[in-house]
């Protein structure tokens, strides 16, 4: 199994800055791809941004030109810098990794959440 640990979480005012981090653990064989989703209570859980191991990456359009994903493959680590934050970015964040423990068996990952919550 792999396990995913978030950090960076917090408070902050309109317009600062946070920076989040996940590191994964655990029987990795290979990680394929890393994300990071927000899901605030009653909504859908929605992407924010991805990357994968050739450091490709996809962001939502609400958060394109604020937000940077970044991955140290080395280290089987994500980040997420999230600049000129909005009210609107207030959710509960969570790292995902989908990996292989083996050469076959891969599987959908997800870390423990951290909460941002964007306010004045």
């Amino acid at each position: 199994q792999v396990q995913l640990v978030e950090s960076g979480g917090g408070l902050v005012q309109p317009g600062g800055s946070l920076r989040l981090s996940c590191a994964a653990s655990g029987s990795i064989f290979r990680i394929v791809a890393m994300g990071w989703y927000r899901q605030d209570p009653g909504k859908q859980r929605e992407l924010v941004a991805s990357i994968n191991a050739g450091q490709s990456t996809n962001y939502a359009d609400s958060v394109k030109g604020r937000f940077t994903i970044s991955r140290d493959n080395a280290k089987n680590t994500v980040y997420l810098q999230m600049n000129s934050l909005k009210p609107e970015d207030t959710a509960v964040y969570y790292c995902n990794a989908r990996a292989y423990s083996s050469y076959k068996d891969w599987g959908d990952y997800w870390g423990q959440g951290t909460q941002v919550t964007v306010s004045s």
